[in-house]
């Protein structure tokens, strides 16, 4: 409906949570925590921040999220991850654990922490495509990248080949970094860090073209 202004959920059981609710808020739609099935119900699309992929994969079945989450970007709902929720929408991840749960949505694989450990963290400047403007400034922490990607899987953004301080990004040069599929969106950096909100903004006209077609 048109002038309706769209309730993003933000999945509120481990990670960067309050960065992203803020995020959103400042693109105009209503940020919300979604920490339980009802509180999902009530949302026309999600955010699934970033933190540890593993340990949210293990809170989303106690918090019983995990199979209402599946059916609903099954449905076609609007989702955007960012690290370690490009893992968890990722039809299979490579070096992850076993026991791991995938909520799937992109067909794609991907490799976590591809980039190192923690000390190995960086920021690049990233040519966006659907982000209009200046290149994107994109934190990588224990980041993901894709390893492969299925024909109906849209690259958005891939690692050039210096960081912003000029160095090389050797093995990772060319590596897909954000990707699109149909309603699903996903980034391996964290933008929602920066304080530029136009991945945000970008996710959220995504939205809104979804809830003005309902």
């Amino acid at each position: 409906m048109v002038g309706v202004v769209p309730v993003i959920g933000v999945l509120a059981l481990q990670g960067d949570v309050r960065e992203h609710l803020a995020a959103v808020t400042a693109c105009g739609a209503r940020a919300v925590a979604v920490r339980r099935p009802s509180e999902l119900d009530a949302v026309d699309a999600i955010v699934l921040p970033g933190g540890e992929s593993t340990t949210m994969s293990r809170l989303l079945t106690t918090f019983e999220l995990l199979d209402p989450l599946r059916k609903r970007i099954a449905s076609g709902m609007p989702t955007y991850g960012s690290c370690a929720g490009m893992i968890l929408l990722a039809r299979d991840v490579l070096d992850g654990r076993p026991d791991q749960e995938q909520l799937g949505g992109l067909d794609v694989v991907v490799r976590r922490n591809a980039f190192g450990r923690q000390v190995d963290s960086f920021e690049i400047d990233l040519d966006v495509d659907g982000v209009p403007g200046a290149p994107v400034r994109a934190v990588f922490i224990r980041a993901p990248w894709v390893e492969s990607a299925g024909d109906g899987v849209e690259v958005l953004a891939t690692v050039p080949e210096r960081t912003v301080a000029g160095r090389g990004t050797g093995d990772a040069a060319g590596r897909v970094v954000a990707v699109r599929q149909g309603s699903v969106l996903a980034t391996a950096f964290h933008p929602e860090l920066t304080g530029d909100h136009r991945v945000h903004a970008a996710f959220c006209k995504m939205v809104t073209a979804s809830t003005a077609a309902v």
